[in-house]
């Protein structure tokens, strides 16, 4: 049998108290870091609890305030440094925004299916699906705004919430020249809208993050991102209307996606989804989306009016071609002959002069008369004119009673003279 000094024994129970010490800590510090991991759930339901922490407060114009970035280090309450902790390593500052932005507004944004009318082959009408789309709440009692083209020809509209309910909805205004419109949908008591602010579009720069949120090809309530690539791109809509200063995005825009919000970090809509350039019909990275400061206007006007009220002057003007230039002999080939001048129009006041000489324009069979000799407009307020659509695109910002400055040839004499606008009929 072996011997052990007192020495031996004492370092012995040195040595097995130095182990269970550091068994103990061991154990505490392992059931330490066990409760503060967070899963992913967990980091999902905070992310959701401060996206819904804040109010929003509607005025009288139905503004909203505004609403704060995240910001990663901000932590200036108790609540916000538990955040930060818990998303620091999970999640980078761009996904914080875009989480963010989704969880308030994803909501707030609508699917909407339409109706139309065809005619079977006994020719009875009958209801058939339409187009679908997109569309944002902007105020708590149903108000909505989309795109024209969205409901255009339809029937009936059906307006489709997050929560899978579905309301029809009618159709409150439309404004072609901008492409868009509003529609109403009355929510039932105790249904709480949430609308999405508008923003601010003058102050955009290309290259500022954007997300979308939309329907594209009925894929409920789907986010993209990107940037925007362009700003103040003049679009044409139709033979007769092009739209100025449209936002150009390469966030992915896709068929059901029109109408819906084109929004900035902090989730105010500064833009609607307007149209793609594609040869396929699929996003091909070049989106456009109609400013919301045009928006706000025509979207007031509608509700108030049920139509927009635009400047214009009062009368009737050709577009200029080279067949009607050289027959009535004149100095320039492009821009618009005013034809006729209302008895009470601003313009005839100011000086602009109408044609004398009647003519018969278009085909033996299909012809109008339009008169030759008057003044033929170059430019509005010094920007160029060339079609119809030009000359719309000018006036399509100005209000009944705005003065513009007109450019005007005259025989071999170019005058500029100031007309103040007559309300559009």
């Amino acid at each position: 049998m072996r011997l052990y000094s007192k020495h031996h024994l004492v370092a012995v129970g040195a040595i097995c108290s130095l182990l269970t010490a550091l068994l103990i800590g061991g154990i505490v510090l392992f059931s330490f870091s066990k409760q503060t991991k967070i899963d992913n759930a967990q980091i999902a339901e905070l992310v959701k609890e401060y996206a819904h922490s804040e109010t929003l407060v509607s005025g009288a114009d139905n503004s909203v305030v505004a609403l704060p970035v995240i910001q990663a280090d901000s932590g200036a309450a108790a609540n916000g440094n538990q955040f930060n902790a818990a998303i620091s390593g999970q999640y980078t500052q761009d996904e914080i925004q875009n989480i963010s932005v989704y969880e308030k507004y994803n909501n707030s944004v609508v699917n909407i299916t339409t109706e139309v009318m065809a005619y079977n082959w006994f020719f009875q009408a009958v209801p058939q699906d339409g187009g679908t789309g997109s569309g944002s709440i902007i105020t708590s009692d149903g108000y909505i705004v989309t795109n024209v083209h969205v409901i255009e020809g339809a029937y009936k509209i059906y307006v489709s919430l997050s929560d899978g309910s579905q309301y029809e909805g009618r159709v409150i205004g439309t404004d072609s020249a901008s492409d868009i419109a509003v529609i109403k949908f009355d929510p039932p008591a105790g249904l709480n809208l949430t609308p999405i602010p508008f923003g601010d579009s003058s102050d955009l720069k290309v290259g500022q993050k954007v997300l979308a949120i939309g329907n594209p090809f009925g894929f409920e309530r789907t986010l993209t991102s990107g940037i925007i690539s362009g700003l103040g791109r003049p679009i044409q809509n139709s033979d007769s209307v092009i739209i100025r200063g449209m936002i150009q995005t390469d966030t992915a825009i896709n068929p059901g996606n029109s109408g819906g919000p084109l929004l900035d970090t902090q989730g105010h809509m500064i833009g609607i989804n307007t149209m793609i350039y594609s040869t396929s019909g699929s996003s091909a990275g070049v989106g456009f989306a109609v400013p919301i400061n045009m928006a706000k206007r025509v979207v007031a006007d509608l509700i108030q009016y049920g139509s927009v009220k635009r400047g214009t002057i009062s009368g009737s003007f050709v577009e200029l071609t080279d067949n009607i230039a050289s027959y009535g002999r004149m100095s320039v080939r492009q821009g618009l002959l005013v034809s006729t001048l209302d008895k009470n129009s601003h313009a005839l006041e100011a000086g602009l002069q109408a044609g004398t000489e009647a003519v018969q324009y278009g085909s033996y069979r299909n012809y109008t008369v339009i008169y030759l000799g008057g003044d033929v407009i170059t430019a509005v307020d010094g920007v160029g004119i060339t079609s119809f659509a030009d000359f719309n695109s000018l006036l399509e910002s100005k209000n009944p009673g705005d003065t513009v400055t007109l450019t005007v040839q005259r025989g071999k004499e170019v005058l500029t003279m100031p007309v103040i606008l007559d309300e559009k009929k």
